[in-house]
């Protein structure tokens, strides 16, 4: 649902919610921006039509009354759309209370908040026993990336994007085409499953490297979206989570906690640099670039020339 969609639906929730007496189509749409800019009269009644539809469909119990001038009115008693008594226990209340904060910098962030404060209000225990054994894990999903939510919702909505993209062996971005399947956080990066027009098959991107705006386009999927998208599969093999070698190198003192939290062993040369050997399988060579002049490979050799082929491929961009 895009978000003006949402916005139109929550202004009419509200309208209806909010009367006491029922209103007209014609009041609805002189109180509502998004109606009044509808346009024609048979934009406005397509509109209001779907949009009442969809609120009946999320579960707003909406009556039609006829007035004594013969005119039709709606609106939403609150008695008939009042949740039942909430009762959680302290388990309960604390998988609440951890699933609230999980979300830290996106727009989710605030309705997460609301949520959490209406269920207290209702009656929601604190728990406060229960949520501090919970809370040692303390998660956290990071939203830095401006894709996110235009993804996000696109995923949902089933709508193809656009958006610019550089892979880590390139200086400049390139145009995809993309039939957005899922998103999955893994180790601290969000990441976008789903069908490349261009190319015809799979494909998984790295938010981070999303460059400019996520343009949505018109039309269905061309693809079928499978059942079961293996994100985290995929790129842990990008990563080399399945390791099949070691590699040795260099790393810069200070530098590279990703690297670090990999490797198998980790030694100070004392001259500033670090020796790690790290297991990896298809992809190092690609993540090694991104930590650019503080990684040196010293073996195997074809890694070493992998890494020194990308990084004049960037030099050359």
């Amino acid at each position: 649902m895009a978000i003006a969609k949402a916005e139109r639906l929550m202004n009419l929730a509200l309208c209806l919610l909010g009367t006491r007496r029922p209103l007209s189509k014609r009041e609805l749409r002189g109180s509502i921006e998004a109606y009044l800019e509808a346009g024609s009269d048979d934009s406005f009644n397509r509109m209001f039509e779907r949009d009442k539809d969809d609120l009946r469909e999320l579960g707003l119990v909406i009556e039609t009354v006829e007035n004594l001038d013969g005119d039709i009115g709606y609106l939403a008693r609150r008695d008939s759309n009042r949740l039942p008594p909430i009762t959680l226990d302290a388990e309960e209340a604390a998988a609440l209370g951890l699933a609230a904060k999980v979300w830290q910098q996106a727009r989710l962030a605030g309705a997460a908040s609301g949520a959490l404060q209406k269920l207290r209000a209702a009656g929601m225990p604190e728990a406060e026993d229960a949520y501090e054994v919970h809370s040692a894990l303390e998660p956290r999903i990071p939203v830095h990336e401006a894709a996110f939510e235009p993804l996000m919702l696109a995923c949902r909505d089933r709508r193809p994007v656009t958006f610019d993209y550089r892979k880590a062996n390139s200086a400049r971005a390139e145009q995809r085409q993309v039939e957005p399947w899922t998103l999955e956080c893994w180790r601290g990066h969000w990441y976008l499953a789903g069908w490349d027009r261009e190319r015809g098959a799979e494909r998984v991107f790295r938010l981070s490297r999303i460059t400019g705006k996520v343009r949505s386009r018109a039309g269905a999927f061309s693809a079928e979206v499978p059942d079961v998208v293996t994100v985290r599969e995929t790129v842990e093999s990008w990563a080399g989570e399945t390791a099949t070698r070691t590699a040795r190198i260099r790393l810069r003192a200070g530098a590279g906690y990703p690297l670090r939290s990999r490797a198998t062993a980790v030694r100070d040369r004392g001259d500033g640099w670090d020796e790690l050997e790290i297991p990896y399988g298809h992809g190092l060579d690609a993540w090694l670039v991104e930590f650019g002049p503080d990684v040196v490979v010293e073996e195997p050799a074809d890694l070493r020339a992998d890494v020194v082929d990308r990084l004049r491929a960037v030099a050359k961009d």
